[in-house]
């Protein structure tokens, strides 16, 4: 899906054709929307698609006098659970036009679509640009505030019952947070080249704005690691918990076996031919020495922590 962008009296305003000054997104495009962006823009072909690689990692490259910019962009999908992920984003910054290329539908372009972002103006493109990344490591702070809840409300739920849907919920969590610090590692390189400033020309305000950026980046990366810290310890914990369950359960059962054994001997002694045995004519008293034995032992066991 192609859109066109541009910032009009201060409102995020859509175009139907390419303007100078204006912001070119490109959502799931088509290889046709694609062919003509790139003959319309003179943008390079590689560029466009660049972004369109699921495993496409963060980088920044300049040819021809354009720039490519790729951030993964933090990703969440509803179903039966909640799953966060992450998909490249390119931002391609030609001498007159602002390009963002995606996969998939993300809350950040729709946000800026919907001029929901301040200060964020189409012709003023080193800043648009620091905008958007911020915005990206604005909605993994969001997102990664959400994995908290989740996981906190996992944790009570396990404190009930251990149950495999929960385990594996959390499993999922755990994994959507390597993605997490992954690709926020990857941006934060990224980040730092542009601080240096040799292939993105930074005015004085750009410094500050930039700054911004890699401060919430940073602070992702460490909420992060530390929660997939508290996931992973828990994980372990409950883990050990199970086990430990499954010993105290399995040793009940050995206990009861033993118990009921006991009849078993008694009963097969005085039911065959066997001369000698006390008592061998009266039916009860075969029941009340096994009920004494089974008494005893089960004292026994008791005393032991073993039932």
């Amino acid at each position: 899906m192609l859109t066109i962008h541009k910032t009009i009296d201060g409102k995020m305003t859509k175009l139907d054709k390419v303007e100078n000054g204006c912001w070119v997104n490109l959502t799931y495009p088509t290889e046709d929307e694609l062919t003509t962006v790139s003959k319309t823009l003179g943008v390079d072909l590689d560029f466009l698609r660049a972004a369109l690689d699921e495993e496409e990692t963060s980088r920044i490259d300049t040819e021809n006098g354009q720039t490519l910019i790729i951030i993964d962009a933090p990703s969440v999908e509803q179903g039966e659970a909640v799953v966060y992920s992450t998909i490249p984003l390119g931002i391609i910054v030609s001498e007159k036009q602002i390009i963002t290329v995606c996969l998939k539908e993300n809350s950040v372009i729709r946000d800026f679509q919907d001029g929901l972002v301040r200060n964020a103006e189409t012709q003023k493109k080193t800043s648009f640009i620091l905008y958007m990344l911020l915005w990206v490591a604005k909605r993994y702070l969001q997102y990664l505030k959400q994995i908290d809840k989740i996981y906190n409300y996992m944790e009570r739920q396990l404190y009930k019952s251990q149950r495999n849907k929960e385990l594996i919920q959390l499993l999922d969590l755990e994994k959507s947070l390597v993605y997490f610090n992954t690709s926020l590692k990857a941006n934060e390189v990224t980040l730092e080249k542009i601080l240096r400033g040799r292939i993105v020309t930074l005015y004085e305000e750009d410094h500050d704005l930039l700054e911004d950026v890699l401060i919430e980046v940073r602070q992702a990366i460490e909420m992060a690691n530390i929660y997939s810290s508290i996931i992973s310890g828990m994980m372990d914990a409950f883990a050990s918990v199970i086990s430990n369950n499954l010993n105290v359960i399995m040793k009940v059962l050995t206990s009861l076996t033993i118990l009921l054994t006991l009849p078993n001997i008694i009963f097969g002694f005085y039911g065959m031919n066997v001369a000698g045995l006390p008592l061998k004519y009266l039916w009860w008293f075969p029941l009340l020495i096994a009920g004494v034995l089974m008494a005893i032992v089960a004292v026994i066991l008791k005393i032991k922590d073993l039932f």
